[in-house]
Formats: C-alpha cells, sequence, structure tokens
C-alpha cells in the first residue's frame, strides 16, 4: 500500500493543475524516496485544452469526465483509483512547498486520532486562507460573520466561531472544519464517513466532511508548521484575491455563486433542521436566500 495518494480535481485551470503537479514532484519525490505516492488528476469536462494537456503529463493517473460532475462526485470517482493510507485532495490552483506532504504523513501518523488535517494554507496577499481554519456554520456564527461582528473583534471566539477567532495560529490545534484546498484524511476515517457527499455540488463538501467526520468520533486539526500557496477562487472566479487571474467565465461565476448560497442550505437541512426551532430555521433561510439574491445582483453587475 502507498503511503500517500493525491486527488486533484480540475475545470478549466490546466495551467495551474500542470504547475500544481509539478510542485509535488519537486518536492515530495526528493523529501522521502521510500514513501511511496500516487497522482490522480479527474478533469471535468474543461473547455480549455485541459484533456489534452493532462493526459501528457507524466506519472499520474488521469481521469476524464465528459460533463462537469462537481467537486463532489469526481473526487469520489479518482479515489477508486487510489490505494494510499492517507488521501490528500488538493487544489489545482495551489503549490505545494519543501517538506509539506511528509510532514504531515508523519503528523498523521503520530496523532492516530486525526480523521483529517490541513496544513497552513497561505494565499497570495500573504495571509492564511480563512476557509482553511473554520468554525461550523450554526446559526449564530454565520450571523455574526454575515453581519461583519466577525472581522470587527477577529480574535473573539463568541463574535468569530465562523473562523474560530482566538486561537494561536502558530500552534497546531483541533478545528472543526478545514478546507478541501488542502485535506489530507485517514483512509479508515474516510471510508466510515462514505468519502464526498455527493448533494454537493461545488462549495461546501469539505465542511460537511468535517461534520460527519466529527460525529464519527474523529478529530480535525490545523497544522500551521508547514504550509501551501494557494491562489484561492480560480475555478470559480468569484474571490477577489484571484479575480485578476481566474479561468473562469460569466456563466461560471453566476454558478458558483448559486452554488455557494445552495449549498448552505443543503448543509443546514442535513445537520441543523432538527436542532433548532421552526421559526428560526425559517429565518435562516430566507437570510441565505436574501443573501444570494444580493451577490447575484452584485456579480452582474460587474460582468
Amino acid at each position: 500500500m502507498k503511503d500517500l495518494s493525491i486527488v486533484i480535481v480540475n475545470y478549466n485551470s490546466k495551467d495551474f493543475a500542470i504547475a500544481c503537479v509539478d510542485s509535488v514532484k519537486k518536492h515530495y519525490a526528493k523529501e522521502i524516496s521510500d514513501h511511496k505516492y500516487e497522482i490522480v488528476v479527474v478533469d471535468n469536462a474543461s473547455s480549455d485544452g485541459s484533456k489534452d494537456a493532462l493526459e501528457k503529463v507524466k506519472d499520474i493517473t488521469f481521469i476524464y469526465n465528459p460533463q462537469n460532475l462537481g467537486f463532489s462526485k469526481a473526487n469520489n470517482i479518482g479515489l477508486k483509483k487510489t490505494s494510499g493510507r492517507y488521501v490528500l485532495f488538493l487544489n489545482p490552483d495551489t503549490l505545494v512547498n519543501e517538506n509539506t506532504l511528509s510532514k504531515m504523513i508523519e503528523f498523521m501518523d503520530s496523532q492516530k486520532d486525526a480523521g483529517a488535517a490541513s496544513c497552513k494554507v497561505v494565499m497570495s496577499n500573504g495571509k492564511i486562507d480563512d476557509a482553511s481554519h473554520r468554525g461550523f456554520p450554526t446559526p449564530w456564527n454565520s450571523l455574526m460573520y454575515f453581519a461583519g461582528m466577525s472581522k470587527i473583534f477577529p480574535n473573539s471566539k463568541f463574535f468569530n466561531g465562523y473562523h474560530m477567532g482566538g486561537q494561536d495560529m502558530e500552534k497546531t490545534h483541533v478545528i472543526d472544519a478545514l478546507a478541501g484546498a488542502f485535506m489530507i484524511v485517514r483512509r479508515e476515517a474516510g471510508e466510515q464517513v462514505g468519502w464526498w457527499d455527493e448533494d454537493y455540488f461545488f462549495y461546501g463538501e469539505d465542511i460537511d466532511f468535517c461534520y460527519v467526520l466529527k460525529q464519527k468520533g474523529w478529530k480535525v486539526y490545523y497544522v500551521p508548521t508547514v504550509s501551501i500557496f494557494h491562489h484561492k477562487g480560480v475555478t470559480g472566479g468569484i474571490k477577489n484575491i484571484s479575480k485578476n487571474i481566474t479561468t473562469a467565465d460569466k456563466e461560471t461565476k453566476i454558478r458558483a455563486t448559486t452554488w455557494r448560497f445552495r449549498a448552505m442550505i443543503i448543509f443546514y437541512d442535513k445537520h441543523y433542521l432538527n436542532k433548532y426551532p421552526f421559526w428560526l430555521s425559517g429565518m435562516v433561510k430566507i437570510g441565505i436566500s436574501l443573501k444570494l439574491w444580493l451577490n447575484l445582483r452584485k456579480l452582474k453587475k460587474t460582468l
């Protein structure tokens, strides 16, 4: 059995995906020669020449989906070709730094209760990708986030539960959820939760994954001793940090925005609907629908 299987889902991010694969080969192959690893790249019907380019990349398993099946389903398809003790789900718009993969394997080997973990995910502005250090989106946490209170009090556990404020970001610690941009999973844990929930098309599936992991008794860790670089949002096109390099067209940006808010409804219905009174659930869903309408309206003005 291999130590590590890496699954990368690509959609119209050809050059980024190739650079991502190259960064893995450059560092990981050098770091520990006796650690056997494999790379599986799944393409979701890209129209940017990804299929022809990625088919030519050496030492990877390439899978082409003739239609865009979404992030969760594509990951599950890629998983079928893997055999590693650990599976790393990696976004195509990331670059892996030296020692990151070997150190994360060492961490997972030593921390037997870790179902999944993330390293430090750094963006082009030098800041940590806050999606990689998340609290669960309870009604309170979500309200504080969308009301802007979490930005006013970023270090407050009370006001910034959405991103687990108040933690020492230079020390390894348990978190609620991490981002699918870099998510190393113990195979045993992944099999227990059934891997990715295909009700999610794009966005939200990583939070759901972590939520179910915790229900099964596993822990999710943030490990800042090693890092990767993340362009963030290249495929979806709705993140300000990558607005000048995104490969997304107008239609993709609109769909990504819609998927983002639909994911919130799916997560709420699956995990919170029976935990809160009906009137609160109604208010939450009205709030999500309103945010979707406002975000689409704002987006269409800029396109």
